[in-house]
């Protein structure tokens, strides 16, 4: 499903349809014992992310470079007068009702498990919500983080609250990991939070210090979606993140040094100590050493406008996620090759959680029309029936939209 960038107002886009289906949902079940306290919708947006360097760094204290695209999560919402959360899913065309005590599962996962997070801290509103997406499901953009935060923004909006955007990145990113069960690390909660527009975000996540680094006009972006769904409850992600802590463990114990994550690994250190590592958690270890070396470098690139050397970081990068770290899949491995070989395109790699979903191109600006011709027209033989391809542009971040 593709969607009309960032003009929310446009009949289609997420936030239209949203605030559509909340009015067809109706007031408190249109049952009058419970009337709905407010009838203006409050609404709002968070964006979908590629990255463009920094794979699998951010649960290993690491760097990364993301920037968010103009493909968004829109949930609208009006309170109740009671504490239930009642869900409508506009694109599955599913609604849930959800207490404070509900445990679910599915997409209604992520919504239970921001709101329990945010009540830590303060009232969450009974509200109903309808959410509507023209982000990817299972294409590595990172739809649950944009449904994680405009879930909360919208949540803290209509209970009164408020939350630095930083704050609620970290509330999102723990529902994540404590309500759903992936084991990551905060760069798509930091994504959809925090990405300016027409910026990549350097994002260092030990410090959870960050930095906007503009792209630049001659610079475009395009997605090649493989059509393989990914789902990182399901797939080897969890195991990617309890390999790297075995391997933590590992050199804690051989070269007695206080290493806090593999983000105080450097070449010479693993060098040193190879031999104590079993080859796949070396493979793994040298992934991430050399992976916070090529986001350093893509950075200062993009700081300088050098997007040949942009480019060379995210081929790099792709080589190293497919052979040490072992998470491409074929379909995105000729997703890569068929970008990087498109005229005006300066390098490609697989983005998000891997075993599926997307690759990533950087592109010449003025070729990036006929580049998402050449890899549309290929994509169907090269990589598979059901691939996709779309341009996009860098985002904001989170926010409330005005519906008036």
């Amino acid at each position: 499903m593709t969607g009309d960038g960032d003009d929310d107002t446009a009949a289609g886009t997420p936030v239209e349809r949203a605030k559509a289906a909340l009015a067809a949902l109706g007031a408190d079940g249109d049952d009058p014992s419970q009337s709905s306290r407010s009838t203006t919708p409050t609404v709002a947006v968070a964006p979908g992310r590629v990255n463009l360097v920094g794979g699998h760094t951010d649960y290993n204290d690491g760097l990364c470079l993301p920037i968010a695209v103009d493909r968004h999560v829109a949930v609208a919402a009006r309170t109740r007068s009671d504490d239930l959360l009642r869900v409508h899913a506009a694109d599955f065309d599913e609604t849930a009702e959800l207490a404070p005590e509900d445990d679910p599962d599915g997409w209604a996962a992520y919504v239970a498990a921001v709101a329990r997070v945010l009540r830590e801290d303060g009232p969450v509103d009974g509200a109903d919500l309808a959410i509507a997406s023209d982000v990817p499901t299972g294409a590595g953009l990172s739809s649950s983080a944009a449904l994680e935060l405009a879930v909360g923004r919208v949540l803290l909006a209509v209970s009164g609250r408020d939350l630095p955007t930083t704050d609620l990145a970290l509330a999102c990113w723990r529902a994540e990991r404590e309500g759903v069960g992936v084991e990551c690390g905060i760069l798509d909660q930091f994504s959809a939070a925090l990405c300016e527009a027409d910026s990549a975000l350097f994002l260092d996540c030990r410090t959870r210090e960050f930095e906007s680094v503009p792209l630049g006009d001659d610079a475009g972006v395009l997605v090649i979606d493989t059509g393989v769904s990914h789902e990182l409850t399901e797939s080897g992600y969890n195991d990617r993140v309890r390999e790297c802590a075995a391997a933590l463990d590992t050199l804690r114990e051989d070269t007695d040094c206080d290493l806090d994550s593999l983000r105080d690994v450097d070449r010479d250190l693993l060098d040193a100590h190879a031999d104590a590592l079993d080859p796949t958690h070396f493979r793994r270890v040298r992934h991430v050493v050399t992976e916070n070396e090529r986001v350093r470098r893509a950075r200062d690139a993009l700081a300088a406008g050098d997007l040949d050397r942009v480019g060379d970081a995210m081929l790099a990068a792709h080589d190293s996620l497919r052979d040490d770290y072992e998470v491409s899949c074929p379909e995105l491995d000729a997703a890569v090759e068929l970008a990087a070989g498109t005229p005006g395109v300066y390098g490609a790699r697989m983005t998000g959680g891997g075993f599926g979903g997307s690759a990533v191109a950087l592109v010449d600006g003025d070729a990036l029309d006929r580049a998402e011709r050449a890899i549309r027209d290929a994509a169907p033989e090269r990589v598979g029936p059901d691939a996709d391809v779309f341009a996009c542009r860098p985002s904001g971040g989170v926010r409330l939209v005005d519906v008036e």
